[in-house]
């Protein structure tokens, strides 16, 4: 039940919504307005088997939900704890005023009152167990926790699958017909809130007020992606990658996990739980710390079919904005400035097919970045950041059980769209953002004052092409190109092998310059082990021979424009630029069906 104090709001409010979204809205205004079940905070269960282990079928304690209940006022700030995870505060008490504590307390391991460090790996995974048998007292109601890989240094990852199908594995999910969503938290170590509201998440759905969304789609949660980072408080993965622009090359094994969890369960959204920097370079460039609670973006990379974009504004960031200002939570575009401390320019994020939100557009699923304002003021506020992501990935899951007969439409809608354009028209190979201005509002460091700046702002939500050229059919791929196979097939992209020799009609790469450089984004250099190829290219159009055991890559798949992306080799982010293939004579763009024998590998 709500709090007395906010039945009559709430009521007011839920008057204006239609009758058919009541029942999906109504865990949103429950879980942020006061409580769910109040049972005894949570404490560190026995150690669990190994992920490979079978669970035990012993009898379970009684379950221990997460407790939300009413908090005394916001304090004023003053010298927190010292610890691994405080850092000295970049701005006033003026400031910290700006974001007061939420009305409610989120009561996961690394919330708890005293603790200075946030929850521990080994503390997830038995959180993730103990939803998983709870969920085992709920009627109807499954859930697992699958091992989905390890990270660098040897961590398990996992992710809990909660549904009402009658087993858990991919085929019994697709086959319910309920849309499922996939929840990623964590991808940089430093950027705690979104882990910490994933467990809230989990909790909620296996045995809280989320539980009845699950009449409605699947939910796989994976609440933490890149365990080294984390116990290193470090943005990059133990390697010193950037995990989150490794989404199409899949050079890191926590990449590779989300990937092939994502060809398994075919989630139809995925939602990428992330904070931003609030002081740092927009203190040392504009004078200023960041204002708002949230910076949301959907997919903008080359390519996305139209109604993927629709659908992803007008299903899910509109009801988010709705939802967060109902907590009276600010929003904006996701927005960042580059390490040049002269470059004033913000930009959106970016339009590289590398990142999870685009890499998984173009797997034609609604993608979804949600950021908190959290980088660089270690535990300050953590309670309203964790209740900004919960709030908002509470509005996805329920805008996805409201649509989820629409999307069910939308999507082999979409694939039958992209496979369809195979030999036809143009593609995009590059993209670039649109310069604009845009005024954004910041804050004054020492007052605390809101301080509108109009800035140069490179837009996302309007593509530039810089280059195009005509869509293949597919792409052939010499035999020795396995890595680069072995990568698209983690995608889900079908990859054929020439089962006996043959010619096909395609366009070969002629290299005109070449340079070594680093990979870019709208943040200056990407973190990487290697420089890439920048290479020009003409095409030279032609017979090839096609020997046997050497590869064909349809275009007319759903994953064309992932494969577009992928192996058009004179971009920063293609297999050839980062040396998954080798050689321009490893790739072809087949201009014409192929007529020869191909075979499907196993």
């Amino acid at each position: 039940m709500p709090c007395p104090q906010t039945t009559a709001r709430l009521g007011r409010s839920l008057s204006r919504i239609p009758a058919r979204a009541l029942s999906m809205l109504a865990p949103i205004a429950l879980l942020a307005a006061c409580t769910s079940v109040t049972l005894p905070p949570w404490t560190p269960s026995a150690p669990r088997p190994a992920a490979s282990a079978p669970a035990s079928s012993a009898p379970a304690a009684p379950p221990a939900a997460v407790q939300i209940s009413p908090v005394a006022p916001p304090v004023t700030m003053g010298t927190p704890p010292t610890g691994p995870t405080y850092q000295p505060t970049p701005y006033s008490a003026a400031v910290a005023a700006r974001f007061p504590a939420p009305s409610v307390v989120y009561n996961t391991p690394g919330l708890q009152a005293g603790r200075t460090t946030f929850t521990t790996q080994a503390e997830i995974q038995t959180w993730l167990h103990d939803q998983a048998v709870s969920v085992s007292r709920s009627a109807g109601v499954k859930a697992a926790v699958l091992p989905i890989g390890q990270s660098q240094r040897g961590e398990a990852l996992e992710a809990l699958i909660l549904t009402r199908a009658t087993g858990t594995d991919p085929t019994t999910l697709l086959a319910t017909g309920r849309p499922t969503v996939l929840l990623v938290g964590q991808q940089h170590g430093d950027e705690p809130a979104g882990s910490e509201a994933l467990l809230v998440i989990a909790r909620e759905l296996a045995q809280g007020l989320l539980q009845p969304l699950l009449e409605h789609i699947n939910v796989v949660i994976v609440p933490r992606a890149n365990p080294d980072g984390a116990a290193s408080d470090q943005r990059a993965t133990a390697d010193g990658l950037d995990m989150n622009r490794d989404h199409l090359l899949l050079n890191t094994p926590e990449a590779q996990a989300l990937a092939k969890l994502t060809r398994d369960y075919q989630p139809i959204v995925v939602v990428d739980a992330h904070e931003y920097p609030v002081a740092g370079r927009f203190l040392q460039k504009f004078g200023t710390v960041q204002k708002f609670d949230a910076l949301l973006q959907y997919a903008t990379a080359a390519n996305l079919p139209e109604f993927l974009t629709k659908a992803a504004e007008e299903w899910y960031r509109r009801p988010l904005l709705v939802a967060l200002k109902g907590q009276d939570l600010s929003t904006e575009w996701y927005y960042t400035t580059s390490t040049d401390m002269a470059d004033k320019k913000v930009s959106m994020g970016g339009t590289q097919p590398d990142t999870s939100r685009n890499v998984n557009g173009l797997k034609n699923i609604v993608s979804l970045l949600i950021e908190t304002r959290g980088v660089g003021i270690g535990r300050l506020h953590i309670q309203r950041r964790v209740h900004t992501h919960v709030t908002a990935i509470t509005s996805v899951l329920a805008s996805t059980a409201q649509r989820a007969s629409e999307l069910n439409q939308l999507r082999p809608y979409i694939d039958k769209e992209i496979s369809a354009e195979a030999c036809k028209g143009e593609a995009v190979v590059e993209a670039a953002t649109t310069p604009a201005q845009h005024e954004l509002v910041m804050l004054d460091p020492v007052s605390g004052a809101d301080k509108p700046l109009m800035v140069d702002w490179d837009s996302a939500l309007a593509l530039r092409s810089i280059k195009a050229r005509a869509r293949p059919c597919g792409y052939w791929l010499s035999a020795g190109s396995t890595t680069a196979v072995d990568r698209l097939r983690l995608h889900g992209v079908q990859v054929l092998r020439v089962a006996e020799p043959g010619s096909l009609l395609g366009d070969s790469y002629r290299e005109t310059s070449r340079a070594a450089g680093e990979r870019q984004d709208v943040d200056g250099t990407i973190a990487s082990n290697n420089p890439i190829i920048k290479v020009q290219v003409s095409l030279t159009r032609g017979v090839i021979d096609a020997p046997r055991g050497s590869y064909y890559v349809p275009l007319n798949q759903p994953l064309g424009n992932l494969v577009l992306a992928a192996l058009e080799p004179d971009t920063q982010s293609s297999y050839f630029a980062n040396q998954l293939l080798n050689g321009l004579q490893s790739t072809v763009r087949v201009m014409a069906e192929p007529n020869i024998k191909l075979e499907e590998l196993p």
